[in-house]
């Protein structure tokens, strides 16, 4: 098995479920809207997904260590036409340098530091899988249960949703 393609493709199927996630949000969707007060606005999670998709996805493979500060968050989109183009944006720079990625590089060390604090510490391979991949997951299925809440369709991702049913 060549593990770099079956991440490429990995990479492609999630990134074209993203898709059909973000697509799915209403055009006149409140992006102020949350289902409670603990959770995200509806804009911010979608801005997530999109930056877990694209920019944290890129910063992964062309960085060893990524130094955050508070001024390094993404605006929160305002509509789903902004979050699309940032999406798509985002998702182009991701593709070559997932392409240029070699053993070599996937077994480098990646860190994650705010201040003085280090909150990952890990292979570049590890940090793709926990903190790309499954945390793109996660954030899209929560996107998913929010679009279910405002009675909207749900597409399918592994197969068809009870809406396309």
């Amino acid at each position: 098995m060549d593990i770099q393609n079956e991440l490429i493709a990995e990479y492609e199927r999630e990134t074209a479920n993203t898709r059909k996630m973000l697509e799915a949000i209403p055009e006149d969707a409140d992006f102020n809207w949350q289902p409670h007060s603990k959770s995200m606005k509806l804009g911010k999670l979608a801005g997530h997904v999109s930056d877990t998709n694209g920019d944290w996805a890129l910063h992964t493979l062309t960085r060893d260590r990524l130094d955050w500060n508070p001024e390094m968050n993404s605006a929160d989109p305002a509509n789903r036409q902004e979050v699309l183009d940032r999406f798509e944006k985002q998702v182009a720079e991701v593709k070559p340098a997932l392409a240029a990625m070699t053993a070599e590089k996937w077994d480098s060390n990646w860190k994650f530091v705010a201040g003085d604090q280090t909150w990952i510490d890990d292979s570049k391979y590890s940090v793709w899988r926990t903190w790309v991949m499954n945390h793109l997951v996660h954030h899209r299925s929560q996107l998913g249960v929010y679009l279910r809440m405002l009675d909207k369709k749900i597409p399918g991702t592994y197969g068809p949703s009870a809406d396309e049913m």
